[in-house]
């Protein structure tokens, strides 16, 4: 029984787009959770970091989960510009007609 393998393109883009668009998500989040933790890290260092670092995987695990599902619902078969393109189309087209 063959499996259809992705092409290396595909699975380059959705790294590209994975980890470039983890960067902002990121700092985000460090803006929310480090003020917060001061308190909590200087009491309790280790707890305070598995919790920290246990949100940061939760986050990080939606991200990829979202962003795999987008490149299926639009059936980017080989980079992250179509995607862009297709977005951009379908946006266009919603707001001319």
């Amino acid at each position: 029984m063959s499996e259809i393998k992705d092409a290396h393109s595909k699975s380059m883009s959705e790294a590209f787009i994975n980890s470039f668009g983890s960067y902002p998500i990121g700092y985000g989040l460090g803006i929310l959770i480090l003020p917060v933790s001061i308190g909590w890290i200087q009491e309790d260092p280790l707890t305070a970091n598995v919790a920290i670092t246990a949100v940061y995987a939760i986050v990080s695990f939606a991200r990829s989960y979202f962003y795999r599902r987008i490149f299926e619902r639009f059936g980017v078969d080989d980079n992250f510009i179509r995607l862009g393109i297709k977005y951009i189309l379908k946006i266009k087209n919603l707001f001319s007609g």
